[in-house]
């Protein structure tokens, strides 16, 4: 239970006694600075708050302050400060008091005087656990927030990064639609929830998840963030979540009572501890390259402009889209980043982060979270989207984007090469991709096959995006047909799709896509309810849709049986077989070879040699992106079809042993020999 004492008690006397000699002293002239990279560097592990029972250690970094001070609060929000204490300058531009007194279940704020003006209050930048909307931050002990068994907690195992099967969702999503079956709709404690079933009885959540087969739910971000009144629940406002507040906290409103400071860190765990016992690892979302507000954001009320890129007219720099761009290259903001990963890998046992944006943020830094990450758990996902928004200030060849993979072993890029390929551009909802018979993808197709790496069989010249091999090995690439960003895969198929095309030919435009992605090499990645046939009504940037555009629809699992049933054995076909996950470049090349088809819109390879270890001797993959059967030399073996475009069976559906092969249309077969 969250514990508060009264400013009436004696506790709180004595520490009034103990504020009041401490307001009394006068902060040092602060020094001057010319520029940011004059500030000295604080390299230590107690900012801002360093708490036990016996005392509270205050401590922030803001060299160029007049003066700093810390407000304390009894309650998360409104009335005055018990009292305030001055801090005083320590060395490395940090500023620091000492409270030897117990303040468990208090509130404080820093406030900074800069340029001889006090600026706003703030929780600060490290904050671990806040009141409601953020606000203050709050003193817990955070023996309160483990769930029972929480210290026996244990990452699922992984052998190979390469093993990993991603699905991306957003905590709404997930659980607010009323045919969910789910006890507590749009919030953490819905994916701890077993038994739940759909209108016809069919498992929904995690029994739904475990069932698909993935290995890693991808929480659209779940850290505190700003456009989300957590005092009004029943207003059942909806957002992506990509507009941070206090990066080191779980967002409130998805915990069920967001006025107790322990509850959401509690919660959160109890998710966490439910996926991880499900056999499911948790990938978070972070958000580290933008904030949500600019000027009086929580970095700007801290130490003003530093956190921030400039422009040489000294304007802040957008390489985000979203107003500014943080400048992961100096040292405390890199600082920052990597003690937040931790923070979070650590406390929360989150077992792989997506970094929004990636590309805005400068390589060492990336080099600097995956190293860090190593010592904790070398098999921690490190991926994000190998790309900016806009331009920046900082130079290309120090951004951490997909054509620089090579400077970030262990990090992977998401591949919209491959995406873009199979379902037409982006950028055009109307323009189709391979799986709907548009030529002139092949390569690109073959490019994302192997994830990037290099293969003496691809024609680097005709890729889509890219022109040279930019994964060092399969592990860096992300394959994807569609994610939260756009048009989720049918709404872009319906807009996209030859004209007449019937609902038989659209679900097979579906499978073909999703089968090219899971067997590339690579870490394949899936976008929650796209198994059900997920669609958003068109909408391509829901951010701020309702639920009714978001949510999950899970009655359409028996509209769309026949789909899920098909992914669901895809994704046990990946997970069975390692040669769709070769953990080496040097291994792709070794046993992948592609056939030439002589014809457009097909690709063809085959997989020899029990690669990876497969009980398999050899695979035969071909795909399909023409709207008619196509025929196809192949090598005469005592072939099985596994795949025939409509069906997958491990044991085999039925045997092959000609010398050519009839792909129907729009499909894609997978044989094998043992």
């Amino acid at each position: 239970m969250y514990k508060t004492f009264s400013v009436t008690s004696n506790k709180t006397n004595t520490l009034l006694l103990h504020l009041r000699r401490n307001s009394n002293q006068m902060a040092a002239s602060s020094p001057t600075y010319t520029s940011f990279d004059q500030y000295p560097s604080y390299d230590g592990t107690d900012l801002e708050l360093d708490y036990n029972r016996q005392r509270t250690a205050f401590r922030i970094w803001s060299p160029a302050a007049d003066a700093v001070r810390v407000n304390l609060y009894e309650h998360g929000t409104g009335g005055e400060p018990i009292h305030q204490t001055d801090m005083e300058r320590d060395g490395s531009g940090t500023w620091a008091t000492t409270i030897r007194e117990d303040l468990t279940g208090l509130f404080y704020t820093f406030q900074v005087k800069y340029d001889g003006a006090w600026l706003e209050e703030s929780p600060g930048i490290y904050a671990k656990a806040v009141g409601v909307n953020g606000q203050r931050a709050a003193i817990i002990d955070f023996a309160w927030t483990r769930p029972d068994g929480w210290d026996d907690d244990r990452r699922p195992p992984l052998a190979h990064r390469s093993d990993a099967i991603i699905y991306e969702v957003h905590t709404r999503d997930f659980s607010m639609s009323p045919d969910a079956g789910m006890g507590h709709p749009g919030k953490f404690l819905a994916f701890t929830e077993t038994g739940t079933r759909n209108s016809y009885g069919q498992p929904t959540g995690l029994d739904h998840l475990k069932d698909l087969g993935v290995t890693h739910i991808h929480l659209m971000p779940a850290f505190d963030f700003a456009t989300i009144d957590e005092s009004k629940p029943d207003d059942n406002k909806y957002n992506w979540g990509y507009d941070p507040a206090n990066y080191n906290v779980p967002e409130g409103s998805y915990s069920t009572n967001p006025e107790d400071p322990s509850c959401r860190i509690r919660e959160f765990k109890q998710m966490v501890q439910a996926l991880h016992r499900a056999g499911l690892r948790i990938v978070m979302d972070v958000v580290y390259n933008h904030t949500y507000a600019t000027d009086d954001s929580n970095f700007n009320r801290i130490c003003p402009g530093y956190y921030y890129r400039q422009q040489p007219d000294g304007s802040y720099s957008n390489a985000s889209g979203c107003g500014n761009e943080t400048a992961s290259e100096r040292f405390m903001v890199r600082k920052y980043i990597v003690d937040s990963v931790c923070y979070w890998a650590r406390e929360y046992h989150i077992d792989g982060f997506r970094f929004d944006l990636m590309g805005i943020h400068d390589i060492a830094t990336m080099q600097a979270v995956r190293a860090a990450l190593d010592i904790i758990d070398p098999t921690i996902l490190l991926y994000g989207e190998g790309w900016t928004a806009g331009d920046s200030p900082l130079p290309f060849e120090q951004r951490a984007v997909k054509h620089n993979l090579h400077q970030m072993p262990g990090i992977a890029a998401f591949s919209d090469d491959l995406r873009d390929a199979l379902k037409g551009t982006w950028a055009n909802a109307h323009e189709p991709g391979f799986v709907c018979g548009h030529t002139g993808y092949d390569e690109t197709v073959k490019f994302g096959v192997v994830a990037a790496t290099r293969h003496d069989n691809i024609h680097y010249g005709l890729i889509n995006y890219s022109n040279f091999p930019y994964a060092q090995e399969p592990e860096q690439v992300v394959n994807y047909i569609s994610c939260h960003d756009d048009l989720c895969l049918m709404d872009k198929l319906s807009y996209s799709a030859p004209y007449g095309s019937t609902p038989n030919e659209m679900r097979k435009y579906n499978q073909l896509a999703q089968t090219i992605i899971f067997t590339s090499q690579g870490i394949p990645f899936l976008y929650a309810g796209e198994e059900l046939s997920r669609t958003k009504q068109g909408v391509h940037n829901s951010y701020q849709s309702s639920d009714l555009v978001n949510q999950i629809s899970w009655d359409n699992k028996k509209k769309f049986g026949d789909l899920y049933r098909y992914y669901r054995n895809l994704i046990q076909l990946r997970r069975r077989h390692p040669a769709f996950r070769l953990p080496s470049s040097e291994l792709i090349r070794r046993h992948l070879h592609f056939l030439d088809p002589q014809q457009a819109c097909v690709v063809a390879f085959t997989l020899d040699g029990h690669a990876g270890g497969d009980v398999w001797n050899r695979i035969l993959v071909v795909y399909n992106g023409n709207r008619h059967g196509i025929t196809l030399n192949i090598p005469k073996e005592n072939w099985r079809v596994c795949c025939n475009g409509d069906e997958i069976k491990e044991s085999g559906i039925f045997n092959w042993n000609q010398h050519y092969l009839n792909v129907p249309a729009s499909s894609a077969m997978i044989l094998y020999t043992l």
